[in-house]
């Protein structure tokens, strides 16, 4: 049993700190899925989108009960002042889909969880309509999943991409399961030489914003995560 979990998208976004972690694969709701344990602690990557996540969350849930679970791993930016490897701990959690919120009770700012990589258009607009500091695909339906069960709910963040920076497309390169096809982008890309310099920033800031991401993670202890006051979530905390 594990007592804090912790559910991210990819395994790139965590490389570092879970190569040396056990892994292991279980089932839960007819899905096979990969986990990372070390002590206390269990992470899945449940793969990109709400759906992936929102099954990685159960899954982990189910099979672990932990008295805690974290959301983690990338996040664009929406304030202009946050830059690539910055850290967020947002003090609400916002679905852009339908505007319900989660109350953090410590933190900073919003956090808002939009449908599809944001551009820099749609990034000023999610700002302006939900006051947000970053913008994730994520956070708010682990939080779902998390109310649910009446488990403890956490979110930490790390910026992969500023304000202005414009993502490549790759909505269709991520299959069913939230998994994104890096052959099938990379063949599309290699033919494409004006998307090379995007991409290339895109890996150097992917790579930054990873290291900021598991240098922060190996800080934390069950004990320190336990002690503070992550709420468990109650249908009262959505307006």
């Amino acid at each position: 049993m594990s007592r804090v979990a912790i559910v991210v998208a990819l395994e790139r976004e965590v490389r570092p700190l879970i190569k040396e972690w056990r892994a292991c694969e279980k089932e839960s709701g007819g899905r096979r899925f990969r986990f990372f344990e070390h002590g206390d602690f269990v992470l899945v990557c449940g793969g990109i989108g709400a759906e992936a996540a929102r099954r990685a969350a159960e899954a982990v849930i189910a099979i672990y009960a932990p008295a805690l679970i974290y959301s983690a791993g990338f996040a664009g930016a929406l304030d202009p002042g946050l830059k690539v490897g910055d850290i967020v701990q947002p003090r609400r959690v916002v679905n852009a889909g339908d505007g319900s919120r989660v109350d953090l009770g410590s933190g900073e700012g919003a956090l808002v969880s939009f449908g599809s990589v944001a551009t820099p258009d749609q990034k000023a607009k999610l700002r302006d309509s939900f006051g947000a500091l970053a913008v994730d695909m994520e956070a708010a339906a682990v939080a779902r999943a998390a109310e649910a069960r009446g488990v403890r709910f956490a979110v930490v963040k790390v910026i992969s991409d500023e304000f202005d920076f414009d993502l490549p497309s790759t909505e269709r390169f991520v299959d069913g399961n939230g998994q994104f096809l890096e052959l099938r982008f990379a063949r599309y890309a290699a033919v494409r030489p004006w998307l090379w310099p995007r991409i290339a920033r895109l890996v150097r800031n992917s790579n930054r914003a990873s290291g900021a991401l598991c240098d922060w993670l190996r800080t934390i202890n069950a004990q320190s995560v336990l002690a503070a006051e992550a709420p468990i979530l109650q249908a009262a905390d959505r307006p």
